[in-house]
């Protein structure tokens, strides 16, 4: 049985603004601008290295409907490339680059097939072997309705048929819903392959056939963490072998930092540094959010005397930038332990105030019963009155927590 060998990309989003990230020195910048451009770069050369039989890329090539010129010049330098190497390619544009925008067009090589906005079929002869390939381009940015209904079955016989949906899946509202299908609708189009774009998360929903998101090549921001790239994908009529290509020129990633034991801004500052360190000497450049966990009373009062946004500033000065840069985009403190911190100096207080005896108790109220307008209204403090005192101190106590 014949294997046919193929890269599965989406959501290149090429030109991606970044917007939000303030604070980043110029040539951060420009590195995390130019990010989505190293990613789409990294597709390219690993599809010139391997030479597999096609590429697919299921929407949002362009991270905007009026495409940059910067955007289309470099995916036309890179359709070149693939032309040149005899490396055919399907193409599909997604809600963000949908037919409907208006720019200047770069006109793509010949060896592009670019997916219309109704359902159709590519065939690609490959080594002899029929290679059928359906899907669509989004006329406008809005496409509420069903489109898996315009899918035709697939016939039996040797042909390989593969299925390009930039869409999500019905009743999935972490992403804006677009396109929604089921698994059951596309499993009854008995189809070998589903090659799915939009929701930016790696994953698959179904192994035999596969359903296949790749997420998107580059990150974009907090909500995209870890590494990004595209599928290789050897597929038979009998078995599938999905191998991840990572391309992320910029990781966004979350890194929790054990304060147990810290009682010095100086041991702060070094674990904060090896973890960073770790973090570069394995990724490269990043942009980060640092946790803080195991953060006890004593650790808290330290990070209670300067602000926030102070620590950050110290942290980002001794971080070295070399050829590759982490930038330190927040600082956080687990709320969960941060409470169980508080709880400790509740039950510190709680304890103390158990402990005092009626006289103690009277001294210490001792300006309220004493005031000459109010005492008249006040009954001879009594046991029954230091434990409702104590119970009303308690539950106000509570009701005011303080969390970092």
């Amino acid at each position: 049985m014949s294997t046919i060998r193929f890269l599965h990309a989406a959501d290149l989003h090429l030109d991606s603004p970044f917007k939000g990230m303030t604070g980043m020195q110029a040539n951060q910048l420009v590195s995390l601008r130019n990010s989505t451009f190293a990613a789409f770069e990294r597709l390219i050369e690993h599809a010139l290295h391997l030479k597999p039989d096609f590429v697919l890329i299921v929407g949002d090539i362009y991270d905007g409907e009026n495409r940059s010129l910067q955007a289309q010049l470099k995916f036309q330098e890179g359709m070149k490339k693939l032309s040149d190497a005899r490396i055919p390619v399907v193409i599909s544009y997604g809600n963000h680059d949908h037919l409907g925008g208006r720019w200047t067009r770069f006109e793509l090589p010949e060896n592009v097939h670019v997916l219309t906005e109704n359902v159709e079929q590519i065939m690609l002869n490959i080594r002899g072997e029929q290679v059928n390939v359906y899907g669509f381009s989004y006329k406008e940015r809005h496409v509420r309705e069903s489109m898996i209904t315009n899918y035709p079955v697939a016939e039996n016989g040797p042909a390989f048929h593969i299925g390009m949906l930039h869409g999500s899946l019905a009743g999935d509202e972490t992403h804006a819903v677009y396109a929604p299908f089921t698994k059951a609708e596309l499993l009854q189009k008995h189809y070998d392959y589903w090659a799915l774009g939009h929701i930016h998360l790696r994953q698959q929903l179904h192994m035999d056939p596969p359903i296949v998101y790749p997420g998107n090549l580059q990150g974009r921001h907090r909500n995209e963490r870890g590494l990004k790239g595209f599928y290789e994908v050897n597929l038979s009529k009998t078995e599938t072998a999905l191998n991840f290509i990572p391309t992320s020129e910029i990781i966004f990633e979350r890194i929790d930092i054990s304060c147990a034991g810290i009682r010095h801004a100086n041991e702060w500052i070094e674990i904060c540094k090896g973890s960073i360190d770790n973090f570069k000497e394995k990724h490269g450049s990043g942009i980060i959010e640092l946790t803080m966990t195991d953060v006890d009373y004593e650790t808290a009062a330290m990070f209670d005397q300067t602000p926030v946004e102070e620590w950050l500033d110290v942290l980002r000065d001794v971080v070295e930038e070399r050829e590759s840069f982490v930038w330190v985009q927040s600082l956080s403190f687990e709320k969960k332990l941060a409470a169980t911190a508080v709880g400790a100096l509740e039950q510190s207080v709680f304890s103390m105030i158990n402990e005092w005896n009626e006289d103690e108790w009277k001294e210490i109220l001792n300006d309220v019963y004493q005031h000459t307008r109010g005492v008249k209204y006040l009954p001879v403090l009594s046991e029954d009155d230091i434990q409702e005192v104590k119970e009303k101190a308690m539950t106000i106590m509570k009701a005011n927590e303080v969390t970092l």
